[in-house]
């Protein structure tokens, strides 16, 4: 329990240099949209690529891509019904927060120094099934109410999910494994040397992204957008943690992982369908710092 405190106040230190270096005007916000490109398209798949060159995919571990699909699609259209009486706009700008989990980029860091390689693993198979609905149910949720509805295309949707680098990782990674084959040990070195830089990386933007400058209005809206993100998270990972007879880690990947904070595809989607940006990122923010408190809480009180 001490290492695991350790390492969530070294997570929470670095977050901090990232908002001060912001705050200092030393790096702008805007640049973490170049940090983010090197984490998603280099750092994060290299991370994918060292974490499962020797895995031995079990059942268990395929139940977590399913598992992860069929609780983002579920929350998500509970979402919907439960905002029935918002107007349209804002049932799709909170509808498409509702379903998606930022694994990438959150959960990596904290997972890979709580648990290492073999946390990474549980998590790395339950981001497969979670990529599916933040590229995919999310998208669609945003275009199906935006006022330019008629972008919304399939083919835009299967592009987006064939453009993200960390799920075609993904899937290579498990189809090699599958198979029998083994990289090149060249490949996984120069990986494992460039994936060292994933963590401390992911929670620099965490800290260039925080910001506490919260829209205001829409007070009724967010609290029902958190309440249903975050009670239906904390229930069913509770019931999942206590009751499924699985080993402690796949419970624990699923405690954690439905209290994750909205993906971070968010706000883009909001520029694409012209939602608030500013109320996207407010929310999105708010989610980010009540999952650092929740998953700090819930794994002192349990382990």
């Amino acid at each position: 329990m001490d290492g695991f405190n350790e390492q969530f106040l070294i997570s929470v230190f670095i977050i901090a240099i990232g908002y001060l270096l912001k705050k200092g005007n030393i790096v702008k916000e805007e640049d973490g949209e170049a940090i983010a490109r090197v984490v998603f398209n280099l750092t994060l798949p290299c991370l994918i690529i060292v974490t499962f060159s020797d895995v031995e995919f079990s059942n268990s571990l395929l139940y977590l891509i399913v598992i992860a699909f069929v609780y983002g699609l579920g929350i998500g259209l509970l979402g919907l019904i439960l905002l029935k009486k918002d107007s349209r706009y804002d049932r799709g700008m909170f509808g498409m927060m509702i379903p998606g989990l930022n694994i990438g980029l959150f959960a990596y860091p904290l997972v890979e120094g709580l648990w290492g390689f073999e946390g990474l693993k549980y998590f790395g198979m339950f981001d497969v099934g979670n990529a599916f609905i933040v590229f995919g149910m999310s998208y669609i949720i945003a275009g199906m109410y935006a006022e330019r509805a008629n972008m919304l295309e399939t083919r835009t949707i299967i592009y987006k999910l064939f453009q993200s680098i960390p799920l075609m990782t993904y899937l290579i990674m498990c189809l090699l494994s599958i198979m029998k084959i083994q990289l090149p040990s060249f490949v996984v070195d120069v990986s494992s040397i460039i994936s060292i830089a994933n963590m401390p990386l992911s929670l620099l933007l965490l800290g260039l992204y925080l910001n506490f400058a919260f829209a205001k209005g829409y007070g009724k809206l967010i609290l029902k957008f958190l309440a249903v993100r975050y009670g239906i998270g904390i229930i069913t990972g509770l019931l999942c943690y206590y009751l499924l007879p699985v080993d402690e880690m796949f419970r624990f990947t699923l405690l954690i992982g439905f209290i994750l904070p909205t993906a971070v595809s968010v706000v883009p989607y909001s520029i694409i369908f012209g939602y608030n940006q500013r109320l996207v990122g407010t929310a999105s923010n708010l989610t980010m710092i009540i999952s650092f408190v929740l998953i700090w809480g819930m794994v002192n009180l349990i382990m």
